[in-house]
């Protein structure tokens, strides 16, 4: 069973709340989050290569230095405070008038090391290492890890009592999610929470494969130079969002090319139409309805591509998703292209970005074809998950995403 605790958070006070809570790291290039920033921004603490003139490489000495510095500064500035005793957050964000509630607690690297925090994505050494050092160096989480859990009544019904109360902070970021935050502090409601979670057997990464691994790395080295290590160290712990697998939001994933390997476009439909019925759909925006149906748009047209029987394995848990049956019977067998994660023809477009996004990259030249993907369930992500196997790259895009600083976990 999976171990969570209640920490002290550093946090923004309510007046500095919405100013300096920023996006992740990982979803804003170094230009673009210095475009972003304004004074207060953690995206000073989290992308710090944007203080240097030019902007410096985020991966150079200066620059970890300079993500040390500011964090001590924005504490001395009372941009960031530290609560006095052990709380549970209630976190919830609002996209498009939906709702959804996640516990923000502390989870133990061991449980990850163990297999009872699943994943589902292979994680980059490099980017692990990145991670590795922000945290050591500040001797903090200073960005939450967004994990699933199979649902509880129970824990649903706490959350109802508790989100009754006034909240910490409410407010609607300048991309239009809302977020509203609410401290947990009562020790038999947190006494509550703990034993719930301490039933549950498995948590899953939503998003935030390289931010586990790193604080798993952290916990681990620390560990191994501690001669008195009990477990219980707050090096142990790590931050996460943890939410209920029923209020997730999925959403495409998708692929845009930039040729057809050789092929004409009728060679390319001809070849198409061995493994999928093809349909052509006219100059309107096609979006896929359900497993195993495409959008595909090409030369100014959308086409609907419905793989056939026989092409894919429903059995299988990889085999049934679409990312596998586009990758095998497209990409690879027509396109040539192998590895996904190395080959430069291929991009991916979050869903967020809308389908609108794929017609523009294809009919700018820089792309010759795109595909538009059916989302992936939670049921698929944590099947996957279960079996132990790895999903192909690029596979989800969870939205809304979590905003970073508005709880800290130091240690």
């Amino acid at each position: 069973m999976v171990k969570i605790k209640p920490f002290q958070g550093v946090r923004p006070p309510k007046e500095y709340a919405a100013e300096v809570a920023s996006r992740p790291y990982d979803v804003l290039n170094s230009k673009e989050a210095k475009a972003e920033a304004t004074e207060r921004s953690l995206l000073h603490i989290i992308k710090p290569e944007i203080d240097f003139e030019p902007i410096a490489d985020e991966h150079s000495e200066p620059v970890y230095d300079k993500a040390v510095e500011n964090y001590k500064l924005w504490k001395e500035r009372g941009w960031l405070i530290q609560d006095q005793s052990d709380c549970y957050y209630i976190y919830a964000q609002t996209m498009n008038g939906r709702r959804q509630y996640g516990l923000t607690a502390c989870c133990h690297f061991q449980d990850y090391e163990d297999g009872l925090i699943k994943k589902h994505e292979l994680t980059r050494p490099d980017k692990e290492e990145d991670r590795k050092v922000h945290v050591n160096r500040q001797s903090a989480n200073i960005e939450p890890v967004f994990f699933a859990y199979h649902a509880q009544k129970e824990m649903d019904d706490i959350v109802a009592e508790i989100i009754k109360a006034e909240p910490e902070y409410d407010f609607v970021a300048a991309d239009g999610i809302g977020h509203t935050l609410w401290k947990v502090s009562e020790k038999t409601t947190i006494e509550k929470i703990t034993a719930i979670f301490n039933q549950i057997p498995a948590l899953y990464i939503a998003d935030g494969h390289h931010r586990s691994a790193a604080a798993a790395h952290v916990g681990r080295d620390r560990m191994l130079n501690n001669p008195h290590h009990t477990g219980e160290e707050e090096y142990c712990w790590f931050l996460a969002v943890i939410f209920p697998d029923n209020q997730l939001n999925i959403i495409d994933y998708n692929r845009v090319v930039k040729d057809l390997n050789g092929l004409s476009k009728e060679e390319f439909l001809a070849a198409l139409n061995k493994d999928f019925t093809v349909e052509e759909k006219g100059a309107e925006i096609y979006k896929p309805n359900t497993l195993h149906n495409f959008g595909m748009y090409l030369d100014g047209m959308w086409y609907s591509l419905t793989a056939k029987e026989g092409t894919y394995n429903d059995q299988d848990p990889i085999g049934v998703l679409d990312v596998t049956v586009l990758s095998n019977l497209v990409l690879d067998k027509i396109l040539g292209i192998k590895d996904l994660r190395t080959d430069k023809r291929i991009d991916f477009v979050g869903g967020i970005r809308g389908l609108g996004e794929l017609e523009k990259r294809v009919d700018s030249g820089e792309m010759k074809v795109a595909f538009a993907m059916y989302p992936v369930s939670m049921d698929q992500l944590i099947n996957i998950a279960d079996s132990g196997e790895i999903m192909p790259p690029k596979t989800t895009w969870f939205e809304p995403k979590l905003r970073s600083g508005v709880v800290i976990h130091q240690f």
